[in-house]
């Protein structure tokens, strides 16, 4: 193998003895273990193998000789197979061979992924025609998964965001799930729930960017060998003074480490922060047992990364709404605009900074 991939593949292994699982090893594991279990696994993308941030190393191919091996192909039994390419640069060619796949491979899991996030409008077609209405328009059935780069990291317009809220306004009769986990272990019960579900629906996963190597975002060991996965994660009770709680902010994704660090430089127990893992369908009745924990009278804020228009909000302002009834819901969020993002890193960071204040500020 190339020198520069062996601390990985010893760190990888130390990870499962030690934890601090990041989020392409907790995605391994997911595979290794449905592979394991007679599940075949297909996953395709424009440079998926490696992953696009260098994050996944699938296949590992000797320097030398060019020869190529798949280490999770050694777990496969019966007739499961772990099938993994980097497609041609087509989104809409390749995600409508991968549903059209799905449809007929109801035994398989089988993901398509964005290069980033953005791309997948290049599929819009597949998206609107396909995945979002098949079943009700021709009772077609597919548990396709699209993996989505999404993330505010100050990269430009075209590679922040995955487009959250054309996903959400799709979204009706439980079509499809909607979702951004926060920790590897969820992305892990994630995409094992996936596998198993009955009745099949396709599944749409906001993945990380910067929060990929994030070790604020590792999960131990423990959370991968217990439990499943949770649609909403609530505070670390060591954090927050329960009773005392005032203010919770809502919030999804790669933004909720932002807002923890902060708080927790500040010394605030009286602002708690609880993470929807998935968007849609909403969870009301896990939702309202996790706000259970703290007053009533407490505020509830919903903070993003996207400007006001995009984003979850569209969609979450009237479904919070409707699942909180006697509740209000504020907003902290970018501006409306035209654009998914600014062009400049500096302005990102300002943004980013006030964002985060706003959200704490008292």
């Amino acid at each position: 193998m190339h020198p520069k991939l062996r601390p990985m593949l010893e760190k990888r292994a130390q990870m499962t003895r030690e934890g601090g699982v990041d989020w392409a090893m907790g995605e391994l594991l997911a595979i290794g273990s449905l592979l394991g279990e007679g599940t075949g696994v297909r996953l395709a993308g424009q440079d998926s193998r490696r992953g696009t941030f260098a994050q996944r190393h699938a296949v590992l191919i000797d320097r030398v000789t060019g020869e190529e091996w798949t280490p999770l192909q050694k777990f496969a039994t019966g007739d499961a197979r772990f099938w993994v390419y980097d497609s041609l640069l087509s989104e809409y060619a390749a995600m409508g061979f991968e549903y059209g796949y799905s449809v007929e491979r109801p035994d398989a899991l089988v993901m398509w992924e964005a290069q980033f996030g953005d791309f997948a409008g290049g599929a819009q077609t597949i998206i609107d025609e396909f995945i979002s209405s098949s079943q009700q328009k021709w009772a077609q059935r597919s548990s396709v998964v699209l993996l989505l780069p999404h993330g505010y990291e100050g990269q430009g317009p075209d590679h922040s965001s995955a487009r959250i809220e054309r996903f959400l306004q799709l979204c009706a009769e439980e079509n499809m799930t909607v979702a951004m986990p926060s920790t590897p272990a969820s992305h892990f019960h994630l995409l094992r729930r996936q596998a198993y579900a009955r009745p099949r629906r396709p599944l749409v996963v906001f993945t990380p960017k910067s929060m990929l190597r994030l070790k604020a975002a590792a999960s131990p060991v423990s959370d991968f060998t217990t439990g499943g996965f949770q649609t909403v994660l609530g505070d670390d009770p060591s954090k927050v003074d329960a009773a005392s709680v005032d203010r919770v902010l809502l919030c999804s994704g790669k933004v909720a480490y932002d807002l923890l660090a902060e708080r927790d430089r500040r010394g605030d127990r009286r602002t708690a922060v609880v993470r929807l893992e998935q968007l849609y369908p909403l969870d009301a009745r896990g939702l309202g047992e996790v706000l259970s924990a703290f007053p009533s009278s407490a505020e509830l804020v919903w903070v993003q990364e996207e400007p006001a228009n995009q984003g979850a909000w569209p969609f979450l302002g009237y479904a919070l709404a409707e699942a909180l009834a006697d509740r209000s819901v504020r907003r902290v969020s970018r501006k409306a605009s035209a654009s998914p993002a600014t062009g400049t890193s500096k302005a990102h960071q300002a943004e980013q900074k006030a964002l985060v204040a706003e959200a704490l500020d008292r």
